[in-house]
């Protein structure tokens, strides 16, 4: 209870019944010495960002106007700009909404000393746009090694490709992608096997300022407008990489205009066990999406007929993060995402391809309904061998009572301990004192001391650097895993044997809201000491096993360099 009573806004109170009946008539006790109180559980996190040299501070307007965008920008990401092996920091700024808005705040690059502390190289990276930000994506789209760039904004995305040695080239023009309308998050991904990372982006309602109307919370105080209140979904957009420095738009030659929603997040993996790329959106307030790939470059949504558009009772929910994981261990990709207050947060159970609403069994569901949920991931934060989760909370409407007077959308985020049986529990991590209006959450281990750390962006607020210093239950093992062109192999899927059983992960950036993640493979291995083997399934379906390899260190498995998987 004690981790709970923490997370309770000021104001509330929380209530225990210890009996019931008459009155208790039993002998009066002798008084009894105060017991020691039992010590404070150790933290799991230690935040740094200020004292890393993360002195960013994210702008969501220069006047509240109130309208739709405002309540939901702040991506981040972790991405090794300058390719030394450390991991820097993006954070996306956004401004003022307004279209002719001037003295615009642009994004910032921070690069990683690689001594625990960060400077700002923006100017240094050819880096800064100034559009009214919302999300990122990283990967190396022409295979050249280093890590390239797309920003989301509201008018106008920006990719930014990366020549060497972190300095970036806008080249948004030359490769045919800046999409105009309202972004979210995006996801590098080869959804057609050629070889290069095509860009599959998320959007959100066709918005402008002329569609705003007055929205009042339940006590008319000026507040932000549901979704719903404006009918205008719009369609996602998926871009082919031709392999020539240039993007085509095949949205409808694809098949993503079949559908339209009020896009927040995107997961993507071989959902239906078919070795193809297959894309899920988390959708605000509307039916999710789930684009299951034909293998032949056309996808069709069967989130529906699966089961993963819509919760057991058969409603929409407001979807903001999601991501594609193995709670079970068993090859198929589970899906969880984060909901609006009132809802609960989602986790979808996959069996062969088809989902079922497993959320309340798992022990997600009634902790987070009080809090509405950005940013979010799945990492084995104490090494025990199980998957434990981080939700970045920040609301979206007003309502009594507040965590903070100062900073009416505040919500403390939420630490969830995976314990035995593939169950959760609220654990107090420390961070209870750090309520924000959190989004964007980026997951990385940008220190290279083993465990996972955190980024996230609060809204209108600075940015927070989680240091992860929790009590370790076991060993650990990475993986960074290239494809021949010594690119980080996004899509590839990584499977390690311990005497425990096997454990499932992606090579993928693209999951939490808004953000980019280290593409590196973490595994927590409990008492094992290692990995007794290692099978890479890569996007081009091809298998390579690797090892026995050590734990307690990065290992860097290279395709072509394995041995066929043994039979």
């Amino acid at each position: 209870m004690e981790a709970w009573a923490k997370l309770l806004p000021r104001g509330a109170v929380l209530v225990a019944v210890f009996g019931c009946g008459g009155e208790d008539r039993s002998p009066a006790k002798p008084a009894e010495s105060a017991a020691t109180p039992p010590a404070p559980p150790a933290p799991w996190f230690q935040e740094v960002a200020a004292a890393s040299g993360l002195d960013y501070v994210h702008v969501a307007y220069h006047t509240q106007h109130f309208w739709m965008p405002e309540i939901s920008p702040g991506g981040v990401a972790f991405l090794d700009a300058d390719g030394d092996g450390w991991l820097d920091v993006y954070c996306v700024q956004s401004g003022d909404p307004a279209q002719d808005a001037t003295n615009q705040e642009g994004d910032q690059l921070f690069r990683n000393r690689g001594d625990g502390t960060f400077e700002n190289i923006t100017g240094k990276a050819g880096l800064g746009d100034q559009g009214y930000g919302h999300g990122c994506a990283a990967g190396d789209y022409d295979n050249d090694g280093d890590v390239d760039l797309y920003v989301t904004n509201l008018r106008g995305n920006v990719f930014y490709r990366n020549a060497g040695g972190g300095v970036f080239q806008d080249v948004t023009e030359e490769t045919g992608t800046r999409f105009g309308k309202w972004s979210t998050s995006c996801a590098f991904t080869d959804y057609d096997e050629d070889g290069d990372l095509d860009l599959f982006i998320v959007n959100n309602l066709n918005w402008s300022p002329e569609v705003e109307i007055e929205c009042r919370s339940a006590l008319a105080e000026r507040d932000y407008c549901s979704p719903k209140n404006y009918n205008l979904p719009s369609q996602d957009t998926l871009y082919r990489n031709e392999g020539n420095g240039r993007f085509t738009d095949v949205t409808h030659e694809a098949g993503i205009d079949l559908a339209t929603g009020i896009g927040l997040g995107v997961a993507v993996a071989d959902f239906d066990g078919d070795l193809d790329v297959d894309i899920y959106v988390a959708n605000d307030s509307v039916p999710n999406i789930l684009w299951v790939n034909d293998g032949r470059g056309h996808f069709k949504n069967m989130a529906l007929l699966l089961g993963c558009a819509v919760n057991e009772n058969g409603a929409s929910e407001g979807s903001m993060g999601v991501q594609a994981f193995d709670l079970e261990n068993d090859g198929d990709w589970d899906l969880y995402m984060t909901n609006i207050r009132g809802e609960t947060n989602a986790f979808y159970k996959n069996t062969k391809g088809t989902f079922a609403d497993r959320r309340t069994s798992v022990g997600l569901a009634a902790p987070s309904r009080p809090f509405t949920g950005f940013g979010m991931g799945f990492q084995d934060f104490d090494h025990d061998g199980l998957l434990d989760c981080f939700v970045a909370n920040g609301r979206v409407d007003l309502w009594r009572p507040l965590y903070r007077d100062d900073l009416p959308y505040a919500e403390p985020n939420t630490v969830y301990h995976g314990v035995p049986g593939g169950r959760f529990e609220v654990v107090d991590a420390g961070i209870g004192d750090l309520i924000g209006t959190s989004r964007g959450a980026a997951f990385g281990d940008y220190d290279n001391d083993g465990d996972m750390d955190v980024v996230y962006q609060d809204l209108h607020a600075p940015v927070r650097l989680l240091r992860n210093v929790a009590p370790k239950k076991g060993g650990w093992i990475g993986l960074r895993v290239l494809n021949r062109h010594g690119s980080d192999a996004l899509g590839a899927t990584v499977r390690i044997q311990t005497p425990a059983g096997p454990q499932y992960r992606q090579c993928q950036t693209a999951y939490s809201y808004c953000a980019a993640n280290d593409p590196r493979v973490h595994f927590g291995l409990g008492p094992a000491e290692g990995a007794s083997s290692v099978l890479v399934t890569w996007p081009d379906r091809l298998q390579e096993e690797f090892g026995p390899l050590p734990g307690g260190q990065y290992h860097v498995l290279r395709e072509g360099s394995g041995k066929p998987p043994a039979k």
